[in-house]
């Protein structure tokens, strides 16, 4: 059971995430470090599924009621207990009393806080992810306040070796600059050619307006086949008959601007999506912020699934390590 001091910028509870309701409209939520947040329950010895704390640019500061064990990911940021500066990505013991700081992000957006055990908050529909939309999950479907009081819950895993460190070719690349992988897809063919090409060969700017929600990128406009053309609602061809839009969709209204949706992004609509961020690169993105730029790159399905597979390995890699044996 811990206290929190101070709650740090929206510290959402956050597991694997709510997973078969995108259908009804429900986003599965869950982290948007999908590594980083598995990274830090295997440093604590958690089920993969155990729930953790993330933050954006600054972190909570809790006080422990009982000995535990702890570790923080993500973001390089400035990590305390009792005020002894801590390294992050790192198994810490803290005893019964102790005050742990998540200071704040010097490199990279978002930071991840795993406690043995995960956190306890109720679970709504399978899952204890916080998606604010809705007011769902976590503590009441909100951000942490000072005076919440979280219990831990019991998803154990194999005892961790304290004092363990993840290699620093297991960590992700924190850049203010980075390489994001695309499948091109549903409507790439309403896009010209000459436009496409433009997309994956100029940077975009991330946006001030960038959340779990989605990530507004700018740069060059887009140009459709057709402008004139009916191509669906109005006179906007960037307008379609609603479809899906799976985690990581783009979409292009107007051609202005691509907007990424995330893992709180809604789950179908009308515009045209011209592709999707592959899930692993999702990771890259959400530690990014105003104004780092980005280079999309083509990339195909089995690409995808290929570092999909990769960073299942790592995520094993880290688990094998840190395991007491």
């Amino acid at each position: 059971m811990f206290d929190v001091i101070v709650p740090g910028v929206q510290t959402l509870v956050q597991d694997r995430g709510r997973m078969g309701y995108f259908a009804i409209g429900l986003p599965p939520s869950g982290p948007m470090d999908y590594l980083s947040h598995h990274a830090a329950n295997a440093l604590v010895g958690n089920d993969p599924a155990a729930a953790a704390l993330e933050s954006v640019f600054i972190g909570p500061t809790v006080h422990f009621r009982r000995d535990t064990v702890v570790a923080v990911t993500g973001a390089e940021v400035d990590l305390r207990i009792d005020e002894v500066r801590m390294p992050t990505w790192t198994t810490l013991p803290v005893r019964a009393g102790q005050v742990l700081t998540v200071g704040p992000m010097l490199t990279g957006a978002r930071s991840y806080l795993a406690v043995r055990g995960g956190v306890g908050t109720p679970k709504v529909m399978g899952s204890r992810s916080t998606y604010l939309p809705s007011g769902i999950g976590g503590v009441d479907g909100r951000e942490l306040r000072a005076g919440d009081v979280l219990r831990c819950a019991d998803e154990y895993g194999p005892h961790p070796r304290l004092g363990y460190s993840v290699d620093e070719a297991l960590r992700p690349a924190l850049a203010a600059h980075q390489e994001i992988r695309v499948v091109l897809g549903l409507c790439r063919y309403r896009f010209t050619d000459v436009s496409v090409e433009k997309m994956l060969s100029s940077d975009f700017a991330i946006g001030i307006e960038a959340n779990r929600v989605g990530y507004r990128l700018s740069g060059p406009p887009l140009e459709f086949v057709d402008r004139a053309a009916p191509f669906g609602a109005g006179d906007d061809p960037s307008n379609v008959v609603d479809l899906g839009y799976p985690v990581g969709s783009i979409q292009v209204p107007s051609g202005q601007e691509l907007i990424c949706l995330l893992r709180d992004g809604v789950t179908g609509g009308g515009y045209a999506t011209i592709g999707t961020v592959i899930g692993v690169d999702i990771d890259l993105l959400a530690q990014m912020q105003a104004p780092n730029t980005v280079r999309l790159v083509e990339v195909g399905i089995d690409d995808a699934v290929a570092a999909r597979r990769a960073r299942d390995a790592t995520i094993a890699a880290i688990y094998r390590s840190a395991e007491l044996t």
